[in-house]
């Protein structure tokens, strides 16, 4: 297991999308320009920062000149690791947001949204 700040590094704990909902979806108010406040934002912080630092041990590969393999295995961790904060994120949103929109109205608004960011996240 890999070390930062002489702490073990580790997969953050997931959480159950299905009991978690955006807080600001759960209020009455509407921003104008869509700012959600992140359900375990404390949690997705430490997750992107340990992401910067595998970033950071990435660029200090190049910089050293590492062996080709083991730069393209630490950026496929980082890809991995980016892809589960992105699932995170959009359960969250599928689980508030979307789920507020449809039993507000019909949510084919938000139902497209979200149907348009995942064929984003998978091309």
């Amino acid at each position: 297991m890999r070390q930062q700040n002489g702490k073990p590094m580790g997969r953050a704990p997931q959480t159950s999308a299905s009991s978690v909902e955006c807080e600001a979806c759960s209020s009455s108010e509407s921003l104008p320009d869509k700012r959600v406040q992140q359900p375990g934002k404390k949690a997705l912080v430490n997750r992107l920062r340990r992401i910067e630092g595998q970033i950071g041990g990435v660029l200090s590969m190049v910089e050293d000149d590492r062996y080709c393999v083991d730069i393209l295995m630490q950026i496929s961790a980082v890809k991995s690791a980016l892809d589960g904060v992105a699932i995170q994120i959009l359960s969250a949103h599928a689980n508030g947001c979307v789920r507020k929109a449809v039993k507000e109205d019909d949510g084919a608004e938000a139902i497209d949204e979200l149907l348009g960011v995942i064929r984003k996240m998978i091309r």
